[in-house]
This record gives structure tokens, C-alpha cells and sequence, in this order.
């Protein structure tokens, strides 16, 4: 079982918390929180056996004050680790200013947000969401409303979407039609028309796809949930050629692998390649939901009032810990620890996968601190076992064991979490493949 601490500060549930029943002598606390939500959630998650109630740095603690190693933030998400002190500083001042007013007034916060990333990226306009969904929603309906704009003067009819296989891009309906794996889909249909997947990595199959009907291009820089795959040599840069050529958009989807994640803080610039669109969600708010359509002026021009809105979008609250995440990032020396923090990880998940040998471990990639180790087998008990000793892990793209820390994590609570995973996939057994 995990290690046992003693917390600081103890959680107690308040006059105000619904209690249920008390658990048990047999129950345990976890167990007996995780009862009481399946008689209230929709089922469409299926939760590890833990409640997790507070955390501090690169630790999260359970209700029966566990502490775990958190290598998986919140899926890529807990950019600064949990309650980051500068983080909290800037949600306390904001929520005693100023929680929301709606897009039909201008906050501070907000454009203080879109000066950050415009200041350090190719953008030049910004539109601010909830969710990497709804990033990539909106850079969808901006390649078909630009391109509608535009045919109603040549008439070319772009509407068409070139996406690719093992992608992930949302789950709202025209992100998972664009979304590169069928089991998101299965019982969704129909779905959104004129979308076409290719092999990721396949330049002839996207120039096959290109036509006079293409909208866009979308892709992850580095696929996420489809593996931690990497892309072959230039093939972001054939895409942009490609793009170039047909007249299409070229969309970069960075919600998983943007802000740092990879070692620089947007993973393109590692290729020398600049999109005509970027989302990113997910480590831009360190925690809070935020999401980001980041364009050029001249494409922006397509969304004009009324054509796209967010009741949320952009509220202060999200905004003002967004500024915080990139002040950390650029003038906090975050960056830079992470570009150290994930060559150790790598060189360490290498040593691993050395070790433990090729019966068990396929392959070892990733870049910055988003790491992947491919199995043999899955990674289910990998994963609950590292649980059980303290280290928590999360899957992606079949039998690939995925990692994501917070990008402040230490030499030392890396190397902790190596250890524990050298322990589980040296006693691991995977059953032969047939």
C-alpha cells in the first residue's frame, strides 16, 4: 500500500456537506466516497478506488491521507503542480475583485491573457473557451467560416476536414468526428460530414486527400492519447507545404502538448513550423478549465459578433491564473527546469526499458515531460500497481504507459517514481501474445 502521512492540515467536512451514511468498520473512507458517487454521477468514467482531497507540489493525498506521487498531472494538466503558491495568490486577489460579467464587457484579466500569448507566439488575436474541445471547436468553425467567407466571392465550397489516425481533438460532436480513433465515436453518429483520416505520419495520403473541398488540416504536434507518438522528420513541415499549396488551413492542436510540456513552451517551435491556428486548453490554466483559439488577425476576421460565442470563456478568474501559469513559465524559471526535468525522465524511462528487457517493454519515447513507455502487454496492472506503492500513472494509445508531471517537479521525486516503476515492471508478468 502507499505510504502513510501525516497532513499539515486535515480535511473535515463541513455543517454544509451532504453525508450520506458513515462508513463502516470494514469501509474505508475512499471506498466509502466512491460508493456514495455511484449513486449520483453518470457512470461514463470508471474512477481508480481513491478520493483524492488535497495536494501540495508534485503530491496529491487520499481521504484516508495517503500521499501519492502525481507523474500523470491531472493528465497533463497541473502545469505547476497543486496549490501552487502563485497560483492561489492570483485566485484569491481575483476572487475578491471580479468572477464574471460575460464577453459583453471587457476585463483586464482577459486581455491581459491574449498580451501573453500573442507577445510569445505567431498569434496576433485570441479567443478564450473553457475546454481543448471547444478550442478546437472553434478553430474548425473558423476554417469553414473563413473559407465560406471567401467562396461566397470565388465559389469554392471548403468545408472538408483532413485529420488523422489515433488522433484525439475533443469530444463534442465535430471533435470527435475529427477524433482519429472509431471507439470515441461508436453510437454517436451520423457524424459531422466531410471529414477524412489518414495515416499519421503519411504525407502522399494527405496530398491524396487535398482538393478543392479542403478546409483544414488538423493535428496534434505530438499525438497524446494516441501513443506519445512523435512525428517522422519533416512531417510537420510537409503538412505545412501541403497546406500552403492546396490554399487549406493548418491547424496545430497543442491542448496536451503546449505551455512547456515538450521542453519549449509550444511543442511547433520544435519544428521550425508555424500553423495558421493553435489550441491549447489543459496546462494553460494550471488546473482552472481555460481553453485557446490563437489565429492571425486576418483569419480572426472571419468571427465576427455572433457568429461564435462562450457564456465562460475567458472569465477573470481562469484569466488571472493563466497570467500567473506564464509569468512562472517565462520569468519563474519554469521552462527551463522543465527542459532539464524531462531529459532526466527520458534518460531514466530509457534505462527501463533497457533493463527490464523487450519482453515487456517495446519501446521508450516522448519529448520534454511527456513520456511513454510501451508494453507488451496492458497497462491496467502496471498502473494499479504503481498506485498501491505510491506513484500514480495513466495510460494512453493502447499498451502505452503514459507520463505528464507537474513541469516543477524535482531531481529527486523523479527518480523516487523511477524506482517504483523499475520495482512493478521488473515483477510484472504479461500473458504471451497469441
Amino acid at each position: 500500500m502507499s505510504a502513510k502521512t501525516e497532513p499539515s492540515v486535515k480535511t473535515e467536512p463541513t455543517k454544509t456537506q451532504p453525508v450520506k451514511s458513515e462508513p463502516t468498520d470494514s469501509e474505508s473512507r475512499n471506498s466509502e466516497i466512491a460508493n456514495r458517487g455511484s449513486h449520483v454521477l453518470v457512470g461514463n468514467y470508471a474512477p481508480a478506488p481513491v478520493a483524492l482531497v488535497r495536494g501540495e507540489g508534485s503530491w496529491l493525498y487520499d481521504a484516508e491521507d495517503n500521499r501519492f506521487l502525481d507523474l500523470m498531472g491531472g493528465i497533463a494538466t497541473a502545469t505547476l503542480g497543486h496549490a501552487h503558491p502563485k497560483l492561489r495568490a492570483a485566485l484569491e486577489a481575483q476572487a475578491s475583485q471580479l468572477w464574471h460579467v460575460s464577453n459583453l464587457y471587457t476585463t483586464e484579466p482577459q486581455i491581459g491573457l491574449a498580451e501573453r500569448i500573442t507577445r510569445n507566439s505567431f498569434a496576433e488575436a485570441v479567443y478564450f473557451c473553457n475546454s481543448g474541445a471547444e478550442a478546437n471547436e472553434a478553430a474548425l468553425k473558423l476554417a469553414r467560416r473563413h473559407h465560406h467567407d471567401r467562396g461566397a466571392k470565388s465559389g469554392e465550397e471548403r468545408f472538408e476536414i483532413i485529420a488523422f489516425d489515433g488522433a484525439f481533438h475533443g469530444r463534442t460532436l465535430f471533435t470527435v468526428s475529427v477524433t482519429g480513433t472509431p471507439a470515441y465515436w461508436k453510437g454517436f453518429g451520423p457524424l459531422v460530414p466531410g471529414i477524412h483520416h489518414v495515416p499519421w505520419g503519411d504525407l502522399e495520403a494527405v496530398r491524396e486527400k487535398l482538393s478543392i473541398k479542403t478546409a483544414a488540416i488538423i493535428v496534434e504536434p505530438i499525438q497524446g492519447e494516441g501513443g506519445v507518438r512523435l512525428p517522422p522528420p519533416g512531417f510537420l513541415k510537409g503538412l505545412r507545404a501541403l497546406a500552403d499549396e492546396n490554399g487549406c488551413l493548418l491547424i496545430f492542436d497543442e491542448v496536451q502538448v503546449g505551455m512547456g510540456r515538450t521542453g519549449t513552451l509550444f511543442a511547433h517551435e520544435q519544428e521550425d513550423v508555424i500553423p495558421d491556428v493553435m489550441t491549447l486548453a489543459k496546462a494553460l490554466g494550471g488546473g482552472i478549465p481555460i481553453g485557446a483559439m490563437c489565429t492571425t488577425r486576418e483569419l480572426a476576421a472571419a468571427l465576427v459578433p455572433g457568429t461564435h460565442a462562450s457564456t465562460f470563456g475567458g472569465n477573470p478568474l481562469a484569466c488571472a491564473v493563466s497570467c500567473a501559469v506564464f509569468d512562472e513559465l517565462l520569468e519563474g524559471g519554469v521552462l527551463d527546469h522543465a527542459k532539464s526535468m524531462g531529459e532526466r525522465l527520458g534518460e531514466g524511462l530509457d534505462a527501463i526499458a533497457a533493463e527490464v528487457g523487450p519482453g515487456k517493454v517495446i519501446d521508450s519515447r516522448g519529448r520534454g515531460l511527456l513520456r511513454g513507455l510501451e508494453l507488451t502487454g496492458p497497462p491496467g496492472p502496471v498502473i494499479d500497481a504503481c498506485r498501491e506503492l505510491g506513484v500514480l500513472v495513466i495510460s494512453a494509445g493502447g499498451n502505452v504507459l503514459r507520463l505528464a508531471p507537474p513541469l516543477t517537479i524535482s531531481e529527486e521525486e523523479i527518480d523516487e517514481g523511477l524506482a517504483v516503476l523499475r520495482q512493478v515492471l521488473s515483477e510484472v508478468e504479461f500473458a504471451p501474445s497469441a
